[in-house]
């Protein structure tokens, strides 16, 4: 892709914790869309970082391992010290999203002039587990329960968000794991703020080992977080 093309005034972060080889296959496709890459470093201890850093990438480190959440707040914060940025990316270090679709989901983003988009996945009983499948579903409908509005897609993490959203709810997010992402579709969805959702590919790697999602501790943690939000929904 020539320069030309490449998506102007958006940042991408991806956030990493021990992807193996995976990180640097998304890189690959992803630097040469945009020019401001955010790769942060969530305490990994397999290489993988270093494994990358030739590419025009910019690195931040975690000195440790804090979580998901944690990360996705210091990749914002980096982005925002670019005032060009306009918007901001994520994708996942380990492939499960294809970076071929973001030119899409930034144009769908930019025409509906958006605050907050999700990619959704399709998630059909074909494409996952049921166990994957059943989580989903029940966090889709307990989430459009409490939250007042009905996403397809609440946990992918292939998200765009605006900088108008981050530079003011990021002070008020608390960097966490997974619930992290849910806090902030919370946020967006109580705040005046424009929620689109677009689909995207389903890429699922039964037992990926480059995810370090906790069934027991992290859906707690996301269903504690969804409770809260409710709460101020209903009492302010």
């Amino acid at each position: 892709m020539e320069e030309s093309a490449q998506i102007e005034n958006l940042a991408v972060v991806v956030p990493a914790y021990n992807a193996g080889t995976l990180l640097l296959g998304v890189l690959n496709n992803v630097c040469p869309m945009v020019k401001r890459v955010i790769v942060v470093d969530d305490g990994s201890t397999d290489g993988c970082v270093d494994a990358v850093a030739h590419l025009p990438v910019a690195i931040v480190r975690h000195n440790r391992n804090r979580g998901k959440g944690a990360a996705l707040v210091t990749g914002y914060a980096e982005a925002l010290k670019d005032s060009d940025v306009t918007c901001v990316a994520v994708l996942d270090a380990d492939g499960q999203h294809n970076p071929a679709e973001l030119p899409g989901l930034v144009d769908v983003f930019r025409k509906n002039q958006a605050d907050f988009l999700i990619g959704a996945r399709a998630f059909t009983r074909k494409d996952v587990p049921f166990r994957s499948w059943f989580g989903n579903r029940v966090t889709i409908f307990v989430s459009g329960v409490l939250l007042g509005k009905r996403l397809p897609d609440t946990q992918s993490g292939f998200r765009i968000v605006s900088r108008r959203f981050l530079e003011a709810e990021l002070p008020t997010i608390r960097p966490g794991r997974y619930e992290t992402e849910m806090a902030m579709l919370g946020k967006a969805l109580r705040g005046d703020y424009v929620v689109f959702s677009e689909p995207i590919q389903t890429i699922y790697e039964e037992g990926n080992p480059s995810s370090h999602f906790n069934v027991v501790r992290d859906s707690f943690l996301i269903y504690k977080t969804l409770a809260g939000l409710a709460l101020k929904r209903i009492f302010g």
